[in-house]
């Protein structure tokens, strides 16, 4: 009798990586999943110390903008400053993304407020990424463990 791939076998993997159906049901354990497998701690302490920084600034007008940056010593007003706090998600993946660092040593994000919907919204995609490539990769050991799809 040949061993067969279900979805339930798929899901029970997943679950172990943090990737699975009971991580995308809980928002709180999604969030720890992706920023765990980032190497990302999220805080809404300020300070100078933080690896990137998402903050709303007044403008001298007043109108409020949102500043997305690492280094907030040198904001570029093109690609830094976002007139709505809808584009932050946006701004937030991909900070989270291509940040070094790891569960041990994280790198640190300050955000003003850590379950806006932009934080949310970066979280949702992040795990949707991570999930498919985590997909993959469970097949893949299923198949090297003498696994066979259905059809």
């Amino acid at each position: 009798m040949s061993k067969v791939i279900t979805e339930e076998l798929i899901n029970e993997r997943l679950e172990a990586k943090g990737f699975g159906e009971k991580q995308q049901e809980n928002q709180d354990l999604a969030r720890e999943s992706v920023l765990n497998h980032y190497g990302v701690e999220l805080t809404n302490d300020y300070s100078s110390n933080a690896d990137f920084n998402i903050y709303e600034e007044s403008t001298t007008d007043g109108y409020s903008v949102w500043i997305a940056t690492s280094d907030t010593s040198n904001i570029s007003i093109c690609e830094d400053v976002h007139y709505y706090d809808s584009d932050l998600g946006e701004a937030l993946a991909e900070a989270i993304k291509y940040s070094n660092g790891d569960v041990d040593c994280p790198e640190t994000f300050y955000v003003e407020d850590e379950y806006a919907n932009y934080v949310d919204e970066a979280i949702d995609e992040l795990f949707v990424y991570l999930s498919e490539r985590y997909e993959e990769e469970v097949i893949d050991e299923l198949t090297d463990e003498g696994y066979e799809q259905q059809d």
